[in-house]
């Protein structure tokens, strides 16, 4: 199956969850850190209100009669003011009529009573809620029920405003959010550091299989943690057998070649020594079989090549000695052969594969061109990622649109007058193909053919 790649990468997915694992976290503490302050505040801000209730209590039990005229002296001047949220108030219940007294803060109004709201007291005794006051404001509120034997039963209630609780728990949560989001920011460096320590063997492996790859290195080397020195051996025996199996493949193709071609040299020999039409048409035959069996060996090779590992070349020295070489054959019609591909660039994949494509496009460009032939890279914006485009073009008559792709074709031949089997572009193309890569034919802004030849870079 082919190998499909995942919208984001190991560090990433690492990365991303923690970092929701963090924010989830913080997220969960706060809550519950503020809910705990909350608590906490309300306990303290009822531990005042209290203090008032015991002091309303112990007016309301001292004797005589007379001393409880100076109820709700508490010391506080905002039960004296005039709605400013701070309130007392005392209830009796086995009147006929229910008496109330309340702080002068209250203006003659009253607090709800949380007796007929049906709250439980808690362990102290006190009944706690929250209520809206006089003026719309919400109140804290606890009350306490009282008997004070012959004197009557009462409710004795305390109210404060509910908001310095609240600005008590915003100034909380404000300190808490910036607490947190330092916090978070620097789970998320420490994150990315581990996260880029953590992966830092595996990007090693990566580099090392890469220099394999290009043909760098024959084994990926190194020290790897435990769970990673496994896959590295794995690797290593990978390509250990991917080198057996290639090393056994040259050793047939060569031992098939010369099975072959020692037979096809002695027919073609005594062919050559006889005269006459079946000598002739020995010749002939045994011509087109040396190049269809050298045509299939070289598929065969070229098959076992471009699986294995670590093959590279470089185009500029086998572009300059196949050019010298052509010059030299044509040298008696003066036809120029240049290039323009500079040093650097390289092939991924066997020289001797690349000199056979080369040297065929070469050869057909040379037998047609006029006076010249030029070799060249397609600009970077016609070539794609990973990839080369080699440009060969001549001078010479070309061919119609409609014959281009016909001599591609194998042991296709449009002119039967110039010597060849045929075979050498569709060779290319099965060699180009083999790698990945193709040949397509067009014209030339030299007025001739153009080759254009794609294959793996490095």
């Amino acid at each position: 199956m082919p190998v499909t790649r995942q919208r984001f990468s190991l560090g990433a997915r690492l990365f991303i969850s923690a970092a929701i694992c963090c924010a989830l976290v913080l997220i969960l503490a706060g809550f519950g850190l503020t809910t705990f302050y909350r608590r906490a505040a309300e306990r303290g801000f009822d531990e005042r209100l209290s203090v008032y209730i015991k002091e309303l209590v112990a007016d309301l039990a001292a004797p005589p009669e007379a001393e409880r005229q100076a109820i709700g002296d508490l010391g506080e001047p905002r039960f004296d003011l005039p709605l400013s949220g701070w309130y007392w108030q005392i209830i009796r219940l086995d009147g006929e009529r229910p008496t109330v007294r309340t702080s002068r803060s209250l203006v003659g109004g009253q607090l709800p009573k949380l007796l007929d709201q049906n709250l439980q007291p808690n362990a102290r005794g006190l009944r706690e809620s929250y209520v809206s006051g006089p003026d719309e404001r919400s109140l804290r509120v606890l009350e306490r029920e009282i008997d004070v034997g012959e004197d009557g039963r009462f409710t004795v209630g305390v109210a404060a405003p509910a908001d310095e609780i609240e600005g008590d728990i915003r100034d909380f949560r404000f300190a808490l959010t910036l607490t947190f989001l330092f916090l978070g920011l620097a789970l998320v460096a420490s994150t990315i550091a581990q996260v880029r320590y953590g992966l830092r063997p595996l990007a090693r492996l990566r580099a090392a299989v890469g220099t394999v790859r290009t043909g760098e290195s024959t084994r990926i080397a190194g020290h790897y943690p435990p769970d990673l020195a496994p896959l590295a051996g794995e690797l290593n025996q990978l390509i250990d057998a991917n080198r057996e199996i290639l090393d056994r493949a040259r050793t047939q193709v060569g031992n098939l070649a010369h099975a072959l071609k020692t037979p096809l040299s002695v027919m073609q020999n005594e062919a050559d020594a006889s005269q006459g039409v079946l000598s002739q048409t020995v010749r002939y035959q045994t011509a087109i079989m040396r190049d269809q069996v050298q045509y299939y060996l070289d598929r065969a090779r070229a098959a076992a090549l471009s699986g294995a590992l670590g093959g590279i070349c470089e185009i500029e020295p086998s572009l300059d000695a196949l050019i010298r070489t052509f010059e030299k054959i044509a040298q008696g019609r003066a036809i120029d052969g240049s290039h323009t591909v500079p040093a650097g660039v390289r092939f991924r994949g066997e020289k001797q594969d690349f000199e056979e494509m080369l040297g065929n496009l070469l050869d057909n460009a040379f037998k047609w061109a006029r006076t010249e032939v030029q070799v060249s890279l397609a600009p970077e914006a016609q070539t794609p990622e990973g990839r080369l485009v080699l440009l060969i073009d001549d001078d010479g008559p070309g061919l119609p649109d409609d014959a281009m792709a016909e001599v591609l074709k194998r042991g296709r031949r449009l002119d039967e007058t110039t010597p060849g089997s045929g075979l050498g572009l569709s060779i290319v193309v099965d060699l180009a193909k083999l790698y990945g890569g193709g040949l397509s034919l067009e014209r030339s802004p030299l007025g001739g053919l153009r080759a254009r030849l794609v294959l793996p870079a490095v």
